[in-house]
């Protein structure tokens, strides 16, 4: 009886997301010649365009062709695609084969939403791997110097990378005339483990539990009572007859028509599990840079960790109190890096601080590799999760001020800035960060001018130039939260505001999950301020708090990041530079299998956190709260 509820509901699972995919596929706009006969300057472009077309990358109106190896596109291909770029006001557009093989249509139209594509600043680039138009300035840009002969994985690189230059000018469309080229298992992995940098068991999780159903159900219909196909057998035939008509039901009356439709869905339940396996099993191409971060690496840890810290000091960092008592200590639960760490609670004003903190030499060797380098694209990933987020913190100035000019601190890639547009389409974005990431940003254009350096070092050279700085998730990082605070005073005339996001360290689930609370975030989170000692010291400075959100400020991922960093726990990520080397590939195959056991668990504590989501934000406690103050007058500054 149980094996066939979950067979039923499983059936209805594949249906249900067959019919939500075709929803988005039938939004596709299939590629067709401009509606009307070109001619003055628009002939002249086309006609160069098809005296052009014969050669792979050609340009057309400013326009590149980048293609995958093996893929022609002939003249009329080019110039429907170049007319349609022009119509749309396009400056990259994806020509997605209207015969991509199955798998990667299905994929295709579950990773991007056709109507909100182009729009959305931070959706992850996604198209066929068969062929781009790009604009000559953003190729250049993005440094495209490869426009013939790429492989499937460098054309799905391609076309991330293009969305991040052109994130409102980027668009994808069907084809009919392109012939579909295939997917190696090698491109395959590479695919998956670029969109799950470190995370590709967590991918294979749900893949795994669904063909897990899906297996039982075809030996449940092979190995039938007697013969007789009973209630089981019959779920069990549901399973199997939805997940063969997925690519039917998913493409059906849409521009798509995969050209081994009848072949998927008919070998689907033997192919699948094969499929993944393939995967699975193919050899990892070698990062060229991995053996030199090893060597690294290795030689700071071989001088030990203790280097890394301050002396512990026996008063708090906020008040000078010295009434501290030890909250909690735990190494670092995102990376595994070695080290334990310390935060202390200052009992007369509660401020919760790193003690003994991280000197200089901790700060640098705990944050390489994170933000940037080799850990940059699994950060960037949780980043372009956050645009929701980004949108509501931008929505805490309407009704209080009109900005102009906008500096935003910590600012990273540009995410944020990038996000805010959408709710200030007139304002001046500029982002400050220690990280060479604020140099990308400006190169995406994500934000208008990049500063790379300290806060405090720069605030005289910016001061006047900004109605509003905000500091998001940025005050936790900061060796002296006062002194970013400083900054902020001298950068702002009256009447600019400051908009701050921290964690909150009252958050009564914090305290519970100790060091599995992720936003504990240790080591990198320093300085912990409670609401009320920011809004003191605020006012010492000249501002005056005009709003305090808590419950709209909640990040919904508690308890699926406690799951999830306790299965990082059991079998850490082999693969990065400071872990042992040896049996790498046991340990991700045991890494794999611990996420598949944890699979249930996660899917739970993800709609748990969902489910609590609309209670938080109407209280007045949260895992985060934000502040706005405006600048009023020069305030006291500390002695």
């Amino acid at each position: 009886m149980r094996l066939r509820s979950i067979m039923l509901l499983t059936a209805a699972g594949f249906t249900a997301d067959a019919l939500w995919r075709r929803a988005r596929a039938a939004k596709l706009t299939p590629l067709t010649p401009p509606p009307y006969a070109p001619h003055g300057d628009e002939a002249d472009t086309d006609a160069e365009a098809g005296a052009e077309a014969g050669a792979e990358g050609g340009a057309s109106g400013g326009h590149r062709f980048v293609t995958a190896e093996g893929v022609h596109l002939d003249d009329a291909i080019r110039r429907a695609a170049a007319a349609h770029a022009r119509r749309h006001g396009l400056r990259v557009l994806d020509l997605v084969p209207s015969g991509l093989d199955s798998l990667r249509a299905l994929e295709l139209v579950r990773r991007v939403d056709p109507a909100a594509y182009r729009w959305s600043r931070l959706a992850v680039g996604g198209g066929g791997a068969h062929a781009v138009l790009v604009d000559a300035d953003v190729a250049e840009r993005a440094g495209i110097s490869r426009f013939d002969g790429l492989s499937p994985a460098e054309m799905d690189e391609l076309i991330t990378r293009l969305k991040c230059y052109a994130p409102t000018a980027t668009d994808l469309c069907v084809a009919p005339g392109i012939a579909p080229v295939g997917c190696p298992p090698a491109d395959r992995r590479r695919i998956l483990r670029r969109r799950w940098p470190s995370d590709l068991p967590v991918y294979l999780t749900g893949n795994i539990l669904g063909l897990g159903v899906l297996g039982a159900a075809l030996a449940r219909c092979l190995t039938g009572r007697g013969g007789a196909p009973g209630r089981d057998a019959a779920a069990a035939l549901a399973v199997l007859a939805a997940a063969c008509a997925q690519p039917y039901l998913a493409t059906a009356g849409t521009p798509l028509r995969p050209c081994d439709r009848l072949r998927f869905a008919l070998t689907r339940p033997v192919a699948a599990p094969l499929r993944w396996l393939r995967v699975a099993a193919q050899r990892e191409d070698p990062d060229p840079r991995l053996p030199a971060l090893r060597a690294e690496y290795a030689a700071d840890l071989a001088q030990g960790v203790d280097r890394f810290f301050e002396e512990r000091r026996a008063d708090c960092p906020w008040c000078g109190g010295r009434d501290l008592r030890r909250l909690l200590a735990c190494g670092d639960r995102q990376h595994h890096r070695p080290g334990r760490f310390v935060l202390e609670r200052c009992g007369t004003c509660g401020h919760v601080f790193q003690n003994p903190r991280l000197n200089a030499a901790g700060l640098d060797f705990y944050y390489r590799d994170f933000y940037d380098g080799s850990g940059g694209p699994e950060v960037e990933r949780g980043f372009r999760l956050a645009a929701p987020h980004y949108r509501d913190r931008a929505k805490m100035l309407r009704g209080h001020a009109e900005p102009r000019a906008w500096l935003d601190v910590g600012a990273g890639h540009g995410h944020f800035c990038n996000a805010a547009r959408d709710i200030w389409p007139h304002t001046r974005f500029d982002g400050l960060d220690m990280g060479v990431s604020i140099q990308e940003a400006e190169r995406r254009g994500w934000v208008d001018r990049a500063y790379q350096g300290l806060f405090p070092d720069l605030a005289d050279k910016l001061a006047g130039e900004y109605d509003v700085v905000s500091m998001h998730h940025y005050l936790e990082h900061t060796v002296d939260p006062r002194a970013e605070l400083d900054a902020a005073a001298r950068v702002l005339p009256p009447g600019g505001h400051l908009l701050i996001e921290v964690p909150d360290p009252e958050w009564p689930l914090g305290r519970l999950a100790r060091g599995w609370w992720h936003a504990w975030f240790q080591p990198q989170h320093l300085h912990f301020v409670t609401a009320g000692n920011l809004v003191r010291v605020l006012e010492e400075r000249g501002f005056r708090v005009v709003a305090v959100e808590r419950g709209p400020a909640h990040q919904p991922v508690e308890l699926l990041m406690i799951v999830m960093l306790l299965a990082h726990r059991i079998v850490p990520d082999p693969g990065k530079p400071w872990r042992d080397p040896r049996v790498r590939r046991l340990r991700g195959a045991a890494r794999t299998a611990v996420f598949v056991a944890a699979g249930p668990l996660m899917f739970a504590a993800a709609a748990a956190d969902q489910l609590l989501l609309p209670v938080i934000r109407r209280g007045n406690r949260s895992n985060a709260y934000r502040v706005l103050a405006r600048r009023v007058a020069d305030g006291a500054r500390p002695e």
